[in-house]
């Protein structure tokens, strides 16, 4: 419900927020049901390993899970429809099975398309590119 302090455009960062957050904690979690409940159907993953649909999402939980720790940073919506929108952002992870103190963090940034679906958001696309590590020179213009 909108109150008169919350914008449409941050109800709907915090409801993509809220739905994105979903997937990383299935990750983390190692919950196969709950990512696959929030991926569409025809989802495409573009990721430095290639493409991935929502099976290959899935499957990587197979072993369990494969983040310990994330955040997510910097977040920022874009409307691109009625029922369809954007949501890019930074995001911080380490990898389980590390010891304590050798954790090594990784950061990435992604854009992801969700999609209202009978009241719901649905993940139907997110591409991952790997963040330069802190203080490297920006090879793009």
């Amino acid at each position: 419900m909108q109150t008169e302090n919350t914008s449409q455009p941050e109800m709907l960062l915090q409801e993509l927020l809220a739905a994105e957050t979903a997937v990383w904690t299935a990750l983390q979690q190692g919950d196969i049901a709950a990512d696959r409940a929030a991926l569409h159907p025809q989802f495409l993953g573009v990721y430095p390993s290639g493409f991935a649909g929502r099976d290959d999402h899935t499957d990587q939980l197979s072993q369990g899970p494969t983040v310990a720790e994330f955040s997510i940073e910097d977040a920022r919506v874009l409307p691109l429809g009625p029922e369809t929108a954007l949501l890019a952002y930074r995001a911080s992870y380490t990898r389980p099975g590390q010891a304590e103190g050798e954790a090594e963090s990784a950061a990435m940034y992604v854009s992801s398309i969700w999609q209202r679906q009978d009241g719901s958001w649905i993940n139907i696309f997110s591409q991952d590119t790997e963040a330069l590590p802190e203080g490297a020179e920006n090879p793009l213009p």
